[in-house]
């Protein structure tokens, strides 16, 4: 469901009901890109029924889905219209077009070719945990997790956000984790990340290895900087945490067990794994808390 996840710390009143929710959603509904519409997002039912509510509440968390759809324009297929549309210029004035005349007919043949380029949509999920008062965003990419909020911010009205923060910073977590004394139902994985700290662009990183080895730990010893470790949390989670707070490679270590005691209907088993990953990133961010705010 969450593949990567950044989260967020939400101050302003969130709707008290999934109909509340949902009914504020419908100011930021998706509509389908226009004839000659570029981009248009909004959101849709996260169930993927279109006759479903634009948000699903289980277990004190609100599921909401932005979809983004926009018209593939290669820029060499509008070049090379463009090169035609100019050489019939030239022919036709005896004369080589100026600056405006080139911006002009370039804007014309864009809006010739848009009606016909295809459609591609993607889709972004995002979780607020109601307790906790975090939304977490289906992304690891701040430019799309900042597309998501404003969206949300228009479709409610207010929204006050700033990214989730702790008393102490995340390096010390990850390098304690790292060190082999991790906080308590953290346990270390099987990838990190380092970064020579004199050159940002030179980094290194281990995979599917034992991150005790030697080898891994003389890059530490020889000054590089750790800066994604690959982590566990109480038997349920495991993922690649970032020093910003971005969990990459996210994976719910239960979900499978969870989805067999359900029955075979889709929306069932939807909301069996809803339940799960909304239960498990609650206790995910009761734990950093601890580690990192006691």
């Amino acid at each position: 469901m969450l593949r990567s996840v950044r989260f967020y710390s939400v101050s302003s009143p969130w709707p008290a009901s999934e109909q509340e929710l949902s009914e504020k959603l419908h100011n930021a509904v998706f509509k389908p890109c226009g004839t000659y519409t570029e981009v248009s997002s909004g959101f849709e039912a996260p169930t993927g029924s279109d006759d479903a509510p634009l948000a699903r509440r289980i277990g004190g968390a609100d599921l909401l889905q932005l979809r983004s759809q926009a018209r593939v324009l290669p820029t060499a297929a509008v070049n090379e219209a463009l090169e035609a549309r100019l050489t019939e210029y030239r022919q036709r004035m005896q004369e080589e077009p100026g600056r405006r005349t080139k911006r002009k007919l370039k804007e014309q043949t864009r809006d010739e070719l848009l009606p016909k380029a295809l459609l591609k949509s993607d889709r972004t999920l995002g979780l607020y945990i109601i307790p906790e008062n975090v939304l977490a965003v289906g992304t690891a990419s701040e430019s799309r997790a900042e597309r998501f909020l404003e969206h949300l911010r228009a479709a409610l009205g207010k929204l006050d956000t700033q990214p989730l923060a702790f008393a102490r910073p995340l390096e010390q977590m990850l390098m304690r984790t790292f060190a082999g004394d991790p906080p308590a139902q953290f346990a270390l994985g099987r990838e990190c990340r380092m970064r020579d700290r004199a050159d940002v662009k030179s980094s290194v990183r281990w995979q599917e290895v034992d991150l005790t080895h030697a080898n891994v730990r003389k890059c530490v010893k020889d000054g590089m900087e750790l800066t994604h470790l690959g982590i566990e949390f109480g038997g349920t989670l495991s993922g690649v945490l970032d020093a910003n707070g971005v969990i990459g490679k996210l994976k719910l270590l239960g979900l499978e067990d969870a989805a067999d005691d359900v029955v075979e209907e889709p929306l069932a088993r939807f909301d069996a794994e809803l339940a799960l990953l909304g239960g498990t990133l609650r206790q995910l961010i009761a734990g950093l808390r601890q580690a990192l705010d006691g």
